[in-house]
């Protein structure tokens, strides 16, 4: 269940991201409150996660689930570049997490 809540917690990490930057286009109350939170979420089910996972690896896989999914959301919805550079460093970044958990 614990590494059930920490996949939760990395999606509600990459909506906050997301909302980060809804929030610079429009800065508005209801963006605010997403971009709160969501992130508020993301804590809550890290916490829930660390209660059973090492913090080591708890926040290896949140920030990475948290990066790598803020460039995918960058590149499919804010039109950001697709180069094969950053294709390149964000599989290293799914890479290292997934290595991270396999070590340990």
């Amino acid at each position: 269940m614990e590494w059930f809540f920490l996949v939760i917690a990395g999606g509600f990490e990459m909506l906050g991201v997301a909302m980060i930057t809804l929030f610079n286009r429009n800065r508005g109350v209801l963006q605010l409150f997403l971009l709160m939170g969501a992130f508020g979420l993301s804590f809550l089910f890290l916490s829930l996660a660390m209660a059973v996972l090492p913090m080591a690896i708890s926040y290896a896989v949140w920030t990475g689930i948290g990066a790598a999914g803020g460039v995918l959301i960058g590149m499919f919805f804010y039109n950001e570049p697709k180069d094969w550079r950053r294709l390149f460093f964000l599989s290293m970044i799914i890479f290292a997490s997934v290595g991270l958990k396999l070590v340990t």
